[in-house]
This record gives structure tokens, sequence and C-alpha cells, in this order.
């Protein structure tokens, strides 16, 4: 697994509607990491429990993944820490 797998944390308008309705953090990955290493990123860098990973490739070229959370973890705290 590459260190470089976390290109950005997506702070759109609808990234925070999925924060804070279904528990999903929306990030920018490079297009080289699968499912697998990105939940093992996500857990080690912001101490939470993934449920699931959800990938597509976007217009700019990057992989955006969905990443829910376990319910035990809010996606919306790790958004507003970040954005400050």
């Amino acid at each position: 697994m590459s260190k470089d797998i976390l290109v950005m944390v997506v702070t759109s308008e609808k990234a925070y509607l999925l924060a804070e309705k279904y528990n999903y953090l929306t990030v920018k990955t490079y297009r080289n990491a699968n499912k697998k290493d990105i939940k093992e990123f996500i857990e080690k860098t912001f101490n939470v429990k993934v449920v699931k990973v959800n990938t597509l490739i976007d217009r700019d070229g990057y992989k955006k993944a969905y990443v829910r959370l376990a319910p035990e973890y809010r996606a919306l705290d790790i958004m507003e820490r970040l954005s400050r």
C-alpha cells in the first residue's frame, strides 16, 4: 500500500449532505488506489471504522470514494475538523 492515497476530502454541498444524512465521507484519491487501500488508509488516518467504500472516476481523472463510516463515528465531525 502506498502512502500517497488521499488527495483531498471533498467539501461540497453534496458531500456535506451525504455526511449529515448517511454518514458518508467523500474523498478524492489517486486512480491506482483500490477499495481495500482506501478503507485501510481512512481507518488508520482518522481512527474510525469503515463499513463500505464505493468508488467512481470523476471528470478530473481522480477516483472519488464515498466511504461509509460505522454508526458510532460521525463523518460530519471529520469534515468539520479538516475544514478548520
